[in-house]
């Protein structure tokens, strides 16, 4: 079986819920975007959701791609660093408890990172982070024998520390690793259009965008632009198209475009859909099954997750949804 590890920001997601998007204007922060704020930044914007209503989960994008790949039954380790606080504890016993093995590094004296989701009334989700101890997950990487997996899932929020991101995907190459890159974000595909472009076209074997980081990327409103592009650089591209769905091109089946539409379903909360579609797509690539399949799998995994707040999918029914896809 494949072994997968991922590695990003091991975030405690705050999920916090607005009746209109003043707040928002009010704290300069960009809908649909994520700024990260630091600690003072953290406390003030604490004061300013005192009291609006909240929920609290395990967070981080690549954390949460691993905890789905591990309760769809694959072998999983996730690289990070948290707090010696209780929302550390929080988020190793959720990993403990999926079976992942948790290469956490403690950091003493730092707070856990936590990701302020603010969710509109559209269910937009707009990120205000504070990174805290997460930005020390050079201290775990050193811990850990890559060679000991198969496949590394990354997420672009790593982009904060450019040297530690190329540090990284080098060392996963010459480990042998493949590497999934998710673009993360549309405004962090814009401020560092260059650097993610050299890095997906010298390191990225799969690279995941949304709708709005395709177009970031490419400077076009048309996805399908987007995916050939990531394409002409990657082995294998994809691009989610919201609700209507997915599309993928591969470098071993040429300049074909593959198309999955997506499940109609009520959406509740659309935290963590990209994540939860990178870990459907994953564990049908690595079980052999077509790329079309895939699609239909990372979108199956996807239309889950958005009916739920934050990431807590009963296990049962993600791996149900699953079950009845046919090739």
């Amino acid at each position: 079986m494949t072994k997968i590890i991922g590695i990003g920001n091991t975030l405690v997601d705050v999920l916090i819920h607005l009746q209109d998007e003043k707040l928002l204007q009010q704290l300069c922060l960009p809908k649909g975007g994520m700024i990260h704020v630091d600690r003072s930044g953290v406390e003030r914007l604490r004061q300013q959701l005192a009291g609006l209503p909240s929920e609290r989960a395990t967070g981080g994008s690549a954390a949460n791609t691993i905890h789905a790949l591990a309760v769809l039954g694959n072998t999983t380790g996730l690289i990070g660093a948290v707090g010696d606080d209780e929302p550390g504890q929080f988020f190793t016993a959720h990993c403990l408890a999926r079976g992942i093995q948790a290469h956490l590094a403690v950091i003493p004296g730092e707070q856990t990172g936590i990701a302020h989701t603010l969710m509109t009334p559209d269910h937009e989700r707009t990120f205000a982070t504070y990174l805290g101890a997460a930005v020390q997950l050079g201290v775990a990487l050193k811990e850990v024998n890559l060679k000991e997996y198969d496949l590394l899932h990354i997420e672009g929020y790593l982009l904060q520390d450019q040297l530690q991101l190329a540090e990284i995907l080098r060392t996963a190459k010459d480990a042998g690793l493949t590497v999934s890159y998710d673009l993360a974000s549309w405004n962090i595909v814009r401020d560092h259009h260059d650097t993610i472009t050299e890095l997906i076209r010298d390191y990225v074997d799969i690279a995941f965008a949304n709708e709005e980081e395709a177009a970031a990327f490419s400077g076009q409103e048309d996805p399908e632009v987007a995916l050939r592009l990531l394409a002409s650089m990657t082995d294998i591209a994809v691009v989610k198209v919201g609700k209507r769905g997915a599309l993928a091109m591969s470098r071993a089946t040429g300049d074909e475009i593959f198309f999955a539409p997506g499940i109609p379903t009520k959406a509740v909360d659309t935290t963590a859909a990209g994540d939860f579609f990178a870990a459907g797509f994953l564990h049908g690539l690595t079980h052999g099954k077509s790329l079309k399949t895939c699609l239909d799998y990372g979108n199956h995994t996807a239309a889950e997750v958005v009916q739920v707040m934050g990431t807590q999918v009963a296990p049962e029914q993600l791996r149900q949804c699953l079950s009845d896809i046919k090739e």
